[in-house]
């Protein structure tokens, strides 16, 4: 969120006051029709006034009354290896953006880069979705929310994001495998058909469809749009009030 600072507030007070002077003089001037003493009364009005709206600005500030908080939330999108969760998630984020909030995008190629060296086994899959867990969770504790997106294909990986972040909102990227490896312009599909990659989701591991997903996208149906704009609605409606 943005701070209003006293430099901020001070510049906005004079701003306000050199129009609202300039009317006081014009009045002053219209019913009394003597340029000084206008001019004075605008003037002890202008220094008076400037302290009393910075310090009913700063007063104002620090009274939590009217003022809501928004929860961080975290948006983890889930599905089939170019499902299309990234090019989704990419435009859900540059959308969500626009409203201001404290808001930051997780994705699995970026995190891998990070933290080398992580096997693709279902052991060693859940211990990273637990070390993401925990980045989520360190981020919201400082009220930041964030779009990810992970093939995260196993039920208890994804059960373990739900209970270490607050507000998780599960939404499942749909597509039909045949759609996925259409999309494959780098061969990976066929390459884990060919054996060269092991543990590669949909083709010699598996996918475990989310079950609860509060959010359900069919890539075969809807465009990238379509989609983002049905995911930032949820998002306004339940989180963002």
């Amino acid at each position: 969120m943005y701070k209003e600072t006293n430099k901020r507030s001070i510049t906005k007070g004079i701003s306000w006051r050199v129009l609202a002077t300039t009317t006081t003089i014009i009045i002053v001037y219209m019913f009394f029709g003597g340029l000084d003493l206008a001019i004075a009364a605008g003037m002890i009005e202008t220094v008076l006034k400037v302290g009393l709206y910075w310090a009913h600005e700063r007063v104002w500030f620090k009274v939590r009354w009217g003022k809501k908080r928004i929860e961080p939330f975290n948006l983890w999108f889930t599905g089939l290896p170019l499902s299309g969760k990234t090019t989704i998630a990419d435009r859900v984020f540059k959308e969500l953006e626009k409203f201001q909030i404290p808001i930051e995008r997780l994705d699995s190629k970026d995190i891998r880069d990070v933290v080398p060296n992580i096997g693709f086994s279902r052991e060693d899959r859940n211990r990273h979705m637990h070390r993401v867990g925990h980045l989520i969770k360190t981020l919201q504790n400082n009220s930041i929310s964030t779009v990810a997106s992970f093939v995260s294909p196993y039920r208890e990986s994804r059960k373990t994001i739900r209970e270490m972040v607050k507000n998780n909102i599960v939404v499942y990227v749909k597509a039909d495998i045949e759609t996925c490896k259409a999309r494959d312009t780098k061969g990976k599909y066929e390459k884990a058909e060919r054996g060269e990659y092991q543990n590669f989701t949909g083709v010699n591991d598996v996918y475990e469809e989310p079950q609860h997903a509060e959010i359900v996208i069919d890539t075969d149906k809807i465009s990238v749009e379509e989609a983002s704009k049905i995911i930032v609605k949820y998002i306004k409606k339940n989180c963002i009030k």
